[in-house]
């Protein structure tokens, strides 16, 4: 279903004047593209749910801080970008420290047939690094992040990243390009360079 994004600039509006029905209204139009984002973000239908309440109360709190109305749509994106980012972070954290206490020699992010499964000392470093590059792609501009977590964490296709973000696959393949480039850059200087692949 395409947006309008004039009617919603409109919505927007009454609910920055405390229009309770318009704000019903912009969630109504609004939602179902936000549940699908969030939920091919973390993979979890219940989990989606939770980012979705937090992120439409977050925007009920502060809406009337967005001073342009038709920026509306790219505003709710990117609160609930963060939203999954952030969960999506805590998430690697916490599987991560759970497959160190139960002594599993695989993070979540590993593949079976990595070599050093067995070692736990490759095990710990491996950890390490995906904690690093965690912290790396967060320091870069959300519109560079997302799509790079979107392909490279969620295993989503340049199509389905192009489609939830409204942008074309050349704009998501160059921005995916240089959030690569950044991150590479802001790695190298770490433990004798990381290479994002």
């Amino acid at each position: 279903m395409e947006l309008d994004y004039e009617y919603l600039a409109q919505l927007v509006r009454k609910t920055q004047k405390g229009d309770s029905d318009a704000f019903a209204e912009l969630y109504t139009a609004t939602y179902q593209k936000q549940y699908r984002f969030a939920y091919q973000y973390v993979k979890d239908p219940y989990l989606a749910q939770d980012i979705l309440q937090d992120v439409y109360i977050l925007v009920l709190k502060n809406i009337r801080t967005l001073k342009n109305p038709r920026l509306f749509v790219s505003w709710l994106h990117q609160i609930t970008f963060r939203i999954c980012f952030d969960t999506f972070k805590r998430k690697q954290i916490q599987e991560a420290e759970l497959s160190q206490d139960n002594g599993s020699n695989l993070s979540p992010m590993e593949s079976t047939s990595d070599n050093g499964a067995n070692d736990p000392e490759k095990h710990v470093l491996k950890q390490d690094t995906q904690i690093q590059i965690m912290n790396a792609i967060q320091t870069l501009p959300p519109h560079l992040a997302q799509p790079l977590i979107m392909r490279y964490y969620n295993n989503m296709s340049i199509d389905d990243i192009s489609d939830a973000m409204d942008l074309s696959r050349s704009t998501i393949k160059r921005r995916i390009q240089q959030a690569r480039k950044m991150l590479e850059s802001s790695l190298s200087s770490e433990k004798g360079g990381i290479h994002f692949e």
